[in-house]
């Protein structure tokens, strides 16, 4: 019988409960929120700098066509920017306008502070230790599954 301590259960574990907290964090932000999609692309913008859509779309490991309307809303709305592309005129590069890089850490505040409240109602100071050790081993787990990781910023502040 599999220990809950064996790299299969473990994996199970951690995926199940990684997908929950997810899922609430979502629900608990009002619905006029950054859809998944948008805050995926918008944050990638950030952490990893300007980018041609097609180097966002292998970030984001989807297909180019997919991210063409998602791209189309958000320079509608104002939050990002193309430019042309330095060494290849067929391609443009995105960025965060200002608008866009507030929008995204407001929701981005939102999403911690409901986090946080969280865990300030759940976790005494022994726990909240314990958690930072596990989100520790999670970065770890995370560089491992992508590889070398990239120059990334974390702050939002």
């Amino acid at each position: 019988m599999p220990t809950d301590t064996e790299p299969r259960q473990c994996a199970v574990r951690l995926r199940a409960a990684l997908s929950d907290l997810t899922r609430q964090l979502r629900h608990a932000l009002p619905p006029e929120g950054i859809s998944v999609a948008k805050l995926s692309a918008m944050s990638a913008l950030y952490r990893r700098g300007p980018m041609s859509p097609s180097e966002l779309a292998a970030h984001e490991r989807v297909k180019l066509q997919t991210l063409t309307r998602l791209l189309a809303e958000l320079e509608a709305d104002g939050w990002l920017a193309r430019a042309p592309h330095a060494h290849d005129g067929r391609q443009s590069v995105l960025s965060l306008t200002r608008t866009g890089l507030q929008q995204l850490k407001a929701d981005v505040h939102r999403r911690e502070a409901s986090l946080a409240d969280a865990i300030a109602d759940t976790l005494d100071a022994s726990d909240r230790a314990t958690l930072l050790q596990a989100c520790a081993l999670m970065e770890a787990l995370a560089a491992r599954l992508g590889g070398p990781a990239a120059p990334v910023q974390r702050n939002m502040t």
